[in-house]
């Protein structure tokens, strides 16, 4: 099954998009979720916080998968 993740803006980071999906609750969390976790953007793995996700991209955490899209 695959969730929308719907943004108003260009891009948005992988952090923001973290706390923005519920995954975790706040901005200081990222850094440690990243570091325990296996994150997948578009099949690759990927640890950076900064990492900017636009319309289109897919995020595969934790066999869950999340397309991100413009509003």
């Amino acid at each position: 099954m695959e969730k929308i993740i719907k943004i108003s803006t260009e891009y948005i980071t992988l952090g923001q998009f973290l706390k923005f999906s519920g995954i975790i609750s706040n901005g200081a969390e990222a850094k440690h979720y990243l570091e325990e976790y296996n994150v997948l953007v578009n099949g690759e793995l990927e640890n950076r916080r900064g990492r900017k996700l636009y319309p289109e991209y897919v995020v595969l955490i934790d066999g869950l998968s999340y397309r991100i899209e413009s509003k």
